[in-house]
């Protein structure tokens, strides 16, 4: 992500603070009104079983009648890769209805991580309550076990939708039971010319998380997130996590693996592809999920 994009992207969802003196937080009416600038997505009704050609948004389930449990599974600020299938094919064959959403082709975008973007993160969590509304209106899913798996950008939604504030905000109704959180950005802290602050992992983080991590991510740094997550743990809040050593961002991309570039803060970034971990993370997000999501 460039300077450029960041700023646009803070833009669009009325995250500049222009004029003011110190850090300051954004507002949370102001985080609301900036998920109206997109139109709403169409998310389809028809289940398929899981494939070698797909595209998104697509709903994949197990053989049989259910019901299920189900996933939202959401991408990166790249948009739907082949390892966004390859989480749904995964929890197809864990149990799970995989409901994979797309919040930038059908926008126009093929990605939010250069400019320039109009979908900002707030809109992100609309989409992802609209599709636990979808989710729940399907008979073959059980409407009291839907949860979400997100990645970097859809991460940040994760975080954000296990938030009470944000839930009343955006969707007073159904909550997402639990969340996994792959590598997410936990606090922006600004930057020059911006000083506006913003936390997605909140500290009223009332619904089950976890929060995946690995040492060597300097593009959402666990810096940001561990003291945050120890806060919430302090306060008897539903949050795990797990800090993989020698681990980059994007440790589950193998589609972009050795991948560089500068991001908006002239970090160099890299992306290293980690089989052994990204079997492990998945092993530890579907554990998660079985315990945050019992069979009644």
């Amino acid at each position: 992500m460039g300077r450029r994009f960041f700023t646009i992207l803070l833009a669009a969802a009325g995250w500049l603070a222009c004029g003011t003196v110190g850090a300051q937080p954004l507002d949370m009416q102001v985080f609301k009104r900036s998920a109206e600038q997109a139109p709403d997505l169409k998310l389809t009704t028809e289940a398929k079983e899981p494939s070698f050609f797909m595209s998104a948004p697509v709903l994949l389930k197990p053989a049989g009648e259910g019901p299920f449990p189900a996933l939202v599974v959401y991408h990166t600020c790249g948009g739907v890769r082949s390892e966004t299938f390859d989480w749904a094919k995964r929890a197809v064959a864990e149990g799970y209805v995989a409901l994979v959403i797309d919040s930038l082709g059908p926008r126009g975008l093929k990605t939010n991580c250069i400019p320039p973007t109009s979908v900002p993160i707030s809109r992100g969590v609309k989409d992802a309550y609209q599709a636990l509304v979808h989710l729940q209106s399907l008979p073959f899913v059980d409407r009291d076990r839907i949860g979400l798996i997100g990645f970097s950008w859809g991460a940040m939604v994760g975080t954000l939708v296990s938030s009470a504030e944000v839930a009343q905000l955006m969707s007073p109704g159904p909550r997402y039971q639990a969340s996994v959180a792959f590598y997410p950005m936990c606090y922006f802290k600004g930057m020059r010319g911006i000083t506006t602050t913003f936390e997605y992992l909140r500290q009223d983080a009332d619904r089950p998380l976890l929060v995946l991590m690995g040492d060597q991510d300097n593009e959402t740094p666990p810096a940001d997130c561990l003291p945050r997550l120890e806060q919430l743990k302090a306060k008897n809040a539903p949050v795990e996590w797990h800090l993989y050593p020698d681990t980059t961002h994007c440790w589950d991309c193998i589609s972009v693996n050795g991948y560089r570039k500068v991001d908006f803060q002239g970090n160099n970034i890299v992306y290293r592809y980690r089989k052994d971990v990204t079997e492990d993370s998945g092993k530890r997000a579907f554990e998660f999920l079985a315990k945050a999501m019992p069979k009644r």
